[in-house]
C-alpha cells in the first residue's frame, strides 16, 4: 500500500524509502499541485508524474538519472553546430509556451501527454514565483525546441523538453547546463533512466545519495542568468563534480 496525501499542502511526505519497487519509485497519491506542496517534494527528491484521469502519483525512483551541469555530452558534431548556428537562444521568455509544446508533443508508446492541464497550471505558477525556468530554442522567430524545470537551490529538476527541428532539443539542453554552470548549480537531474539520457552523460545514482544532495543543496532561490544566450557560447565550461559516486563520473 502507498500512502494517501490529504488536503493540507504543508504535511510531511511519507519518507522515499518507503516507495515501492514495482512501480519504481512509487511513493504516495492524492494532495494537490500548490506552489508549497510541491517545493516540499522537489526537495525531498520527489516529483508528481500521473495520466489525465488518475489521482496525483509522487515518485523517488531508485536509481536516479543526474548529471552535473558541465559534464554534459556534447558530441564533435553538435559543438560544429552550435558555432555555426544562426538560431537564437533564450531563457524564460516563452515559458507557458514551452511547457505546452511538451504536452501536445506525441511520444512513443503513451496514448496521452502527462502535462495535464493542472499540471501546466501549477509549474506556470512555480513560475511566476521563480521556481521554474525554460529554455526556448527559435528559428526565424519560430519557436522550434525548448526544455523547462525546477530550479531549487543549487539543482536543477529537468520536467520535460521538445523538439520540432533536427537538434533543437540537444540545443536546448545544452544551453540548460550552461545557465546553470553560470547559476553555480551543481547537478541537473533527469529523473528516471532513458537510452537518451545516457547519450548526453546523465548516469544512475543511489536514491541515497541523490537525498543526501537534494538536503544539502535543494533550497531557496538563486539568480538565473540573462535572458539569451548565442549559441556559439553555450557549450559548458568543463566543471568535474566531486558530489557524484565514482561510478557516475
Amino acid at each position: 500500500m502507498i500512502a494517501q496525501l490529504g488536503p493540507d499542502p504543508h504535511a510531511p511526505f511519507p519518507s522515499p524509502d518507503q516507495a515501492l519497487r514495482h512501480p519504481d519509485g512509487l511513493l504516495a497519491f492524492g494532495g494537490d499541485l500548490s506552489v508549497p506542496r510541491l517545493l516540499q517534494a522537489y526537495a525531498l527528491g520527489i516529483f508528481p508524474w500521473y495520466s489525465e484521469g488518475q489521482p496525483i502519483l509522487w515518485w523517488s525512483p531508485d536509481p536516479r538519472m543526474v548529471v552535473a551541469p558541465g559534464a554534459l555530452h556534447v558530441s564533435r558534431s553538435m559543438r560544429r553546430f552550435l558555432r555555426r548556428s544562426a538560431w537564437q537562444v533564450t531563457l524564460n521568455q516563452s515559458f507557458a509556451r514551452v511547457i505546452d509544446a511538451c504536452a501536445a508533443l506525441p511520444r512513443a508508446g503513451q496514448g496521452g501527454t502527462w502535462i495535464t492541464a493542472d499540471m501546466r497550471a501549477a509549474y506556470r505558477q512555480l513560475h511566476d514565483e521563480g521556481f521554474a525556468h525554460s529554455i526556448e530554442v527559435w528559428r526565424d522567430r519560430q519557436l522550434i525546441g525548448g526544455i523547462y524545470g525546477v530550479a531549487l537551490g543549487r539543482m536543477f529538476f529537468g520536467e520535460s523538453m521538445f523538439s520540432l527541428a533536427p537538434n533543437a532539443s540537444k540545443v536546448a539542453i545544452t544551453a540548460l547546463c550552461r545557465a546553470l554552470v553560470l547559476s553555480g548549480s551543481v547537478l541537473l537531474d533527469g529523473q528516471v533512466k532513458s537510452e537518451h539520457l545516457g547519450t548526453l552523460g546523465f548516469a544512475p545514482v543511489p536514491r541515497a545519495h541523490f537525498l543526501a544532495l537534494c538536503a544539502e543543496h535543494a533550497s531557496g532561490l538563486r539568480p538565473w542568468p540573462a535572458h539569451s544566450i548565442e549559441p556559439a557560447r553555450i557549450q559548458p565550461a568543463a566543471l568535474a563534480s566531486p558530489l557524484l559516486p565514482a561510478s557516475a563520473a
